[in-house]
């Protein structure tokens, strides 16, 4: 802090705030400058909003490598733009992810979230019903129980005293009854002309006029007052406390939507931008100071509800999110595929900082467009960055390392989700990576034919033919009844209306468009295999547990609680699939492990997978 000010001076080698750009470009370049960011390399502690923000730790990193020369001509191809376009990093309380992690949610979208949690009707009403129209019912109760209402006589009169002689005490509980009604609106149940306390309020109504009750009115209101107490207990004793006791415990209970509002104030502080390393401290019960803030009681339980929303956006290794169910579907995986290309293409660099800040490029990328020199091609490639195309020499090869990430990604989803397709977002990233790994092969993806022509796209024939090369002879073939030799000529001829009138004949459906129609679409799903036989020819997919693993795999996913007609078909022509690439030890184990199951199955789920069940054994029992 300045003497002098008693401002708040920065902090060593920090730069003055308020610096324009350019000046900020010219202060990371001393050598005050460049020890900072060595510093921010080191610990990791800054923040990438853009991938340009990376650019001069690139440089600095070049310098401290000893490659001073390629530091300055980085610098200088950057220099013109420096008035335009910041080129440094924000420094940070928080080191960045580990270049491993990747989250489903940031902490933004779970703000937002939280933000949209308001109060539940039905929780309010419930809260209403507890805490005000209960009392008001015992009160009411226990006032015809002191008056005497006795079911067997007419006149609604006991040995007690008659309700007339204290009309004041019920016209003050008639005139609450209407103030109640009027503050408190979200409970309606007390207007239920049926209801035991508007038996009772009717009742009193009628005393409070000075009229006898009739014999229709004294009799239900000697059942709702017996029926109350039986249920209840008389207000006052020991049962009906404990009851209360009870209610008012669950009453006091804090909202969701309060405690909802406290985990976003605990979120406040983060970067909106990233994922959570640590979610513990998030989601923990309401510490003593924060009682004291905002009311609620210390020790309560944050809702499970909440603490999923905010555990949904835990960065964490891809394994490590599979374990906890945190990307629960082959259609998430392909929401966080992108992240996943940053983390394994950062993989390639030796230098632990360098793959840090290339993870760090990579995930600040995600929704940018550049407006400066670099084209819609170098968006696409952020390796024609210049500040990631002067360190390439300290990656390993661009094509190799596509080629491994896209291994993976695809191992990733048969592994994970071996009874569910490649959804069509996630072979959209797989296509893109084809091309970066200068793979000739293209997926194919949905719509699998030209809407106009009715034509099979060249990219189905492409994966038809590679199914056919694979899968010929096999158990795949045999239970679907294909001819793997036609589909082949078909490719091979480049025949795309002949392949999409196959997959129509298959279907039984000749003449419906391959575009449109489920059962045909359905049929080249078959041929193709929905891009696995690609995977596993062109990109050498096998997953980490093998494919009796993924069998198994499967056939759980098509037998399971959640399972759906349209689901276990998926899970079934899958499990053909793995089946028909087991090995000839793999096979029959995971056969006779299908068997075993299949037994155990429910009556209802056996009958439903009986008839494949035995198409899958004839197919099996090859001569």
């Amino acid at each position: 802090m300045d003497k002098n000010t008693g401002k708040q001076l920065p902090a060593p080698g920090l730069p003055s705030p308020g610096l324009s750009t350019a000046d900020l470009f010219d202060h990371y370049l001393t050598d005050e400058g460049l020890a900072l960011l060595w510093s921010m390399l080191d610990s990791g502690r800054y923040e990438v909003h853009a991938p340009e923000e990376a650019a001069l730790l690139c440089v600095a990193w070049l310098v401290r490598a000893g490659e001073t020369g390629a530091a300055a001509a980085l610098a200088e191809e950057l220099r013109p733009f420096a008035g335009e376009v910041r080129f440094a990093p924000h420094p940070a309380e928080r080191p960045v992810p580990d270049a491993d992690a990747v989250h489903v949610r940031t902490v933004g979208e779970v703000a937002g979230a939280l933000t949209r949690r308001g109060p539940r009707p039905g929780i309010e009403a419930q809260h209403e019903a507890l805490t005000v129209w209960r009392p008001f019912e015992d009160e009411l109760l226990d006032h015809w129980l002191r008056a005497g209402a006795d079911a067997e006589n007419g006149a609604g009169q006991s040995s007690g005293q008659d309700p007339g002689d204290d009309a004041g005490e019920g016209a003050a509980l008639l005139t609450r009854y209407r103030r109640l009604a009027a503050t408190h609106t979200r409970c309606t149940k007390h207007l239920d002309p049926k209801s035991n306390p508007a038996v009772l309020r009717r009742a009193l109504e009628e005393r409070v006029a000075g009229r006898e009750l009739s014999p229709r009115l004294a009799g239900l209101l000697s059942r709702a007052v017996a029926s109350m107490v039986a249920k209840r207990g008389r207000p006052g004793s020991a049962e009906h406390a404990r009851l209360r006791r009870a209610q008012a415990r669950q009453a006091d209970r804090p909202a969701h939507h309060a405690l909802a509002a406290l985990v976003l104030r605990r979120l406040a502080p983060l970067d909106v931008s990233r994922g959570l390393e640590d979610v513990g401290p998030l989601i923990g019960p309401v510490t003593a100071e924060e009682a004291e803030e905002c009311g609620l009681p210390a020790g309560t339980v944050v809702p499970t509800s909440v603490r999923a929303a905010v555990t949904a956006a835990r960065s964490a290794p891809l394994d490590t999110l599979l374990e906890h169910g945190l990307i629960p579907s082959a259609e998430v995986l392909g929401e966080v595929a992108e992240q996943l290309i940053a983390t394994h293409t950062a993989r390639g660099y030796a230098d632990e900082s360098l793959r840090t800040l290339i993870a760090a490029a990579y995930r600040a990328r995600r929704g940018r467009r550049y407006p400066l020199w670099w084209s819609p091609e170098h968006h696409a490639r952020i390796t024609e960055l210049p500040w990631v195309r002067a360190i390439a020499p300290w990656a390993s090869d661009p094509v190799e390392q596509a080629r491994s990430t896209l291994r993976m990604l695809g191992e990733a989803c048969v592994r994970a989700f071996p009874g569910t397709g490649l959804p069509n977002l996630h072979v959209r990233v797989l296509s893109e990576l084809a091309q970066l790994a200068e793979l000739p092969v293209p997926f194919a993806t949905e719509p699998l034919a030209d809407a106009y022509s009715g034509m099979a796209t060249p990219a189905v024939l492409t994966a038809a033919r590679t199914a056919a090369g694979l899968l010929r002879g096999t158990v795949y073939e045999r239970y679907h009844c294909i001819d793997y030799a036609a589909v082949q000529e078909l490719a091979d001829a480049r025949d795309r209306y002949g392949f999409a009138r196959l997959c129509a004949e298959r279907a039984g459906r000749p003449g419906q468009p391959l575009v449109s129609d489920p059962a045909v679409i359905e049929q080249a799903r078959i041929l193709t295999t929905s891009n696995l036989a690609t995977l596993v020819v062109h990109a050498g997919v096998v997953p980490r547990g093998g494919w009796e693993g993924a069998a198994r795999g499967a056939f759980a996913a098509a037998t399971g609680p959640a399972a759906t007609a349209k689901s276990t078909a998926c899970a079934w022509r899958q499990l053909l699939f793995h089946l028909a690439l087991c090995d000839a030890d793999e096979q029959p184990r995971a056969l006779a492990w299908i068997d075993a199951r299949a037994a155990r199955l429910p009556a209802g789920t056996a009958a439903r997978i009986a008839l494949p069940l035995a198409d899958l054994r004839l197919a099996t029992a090859v001569p």
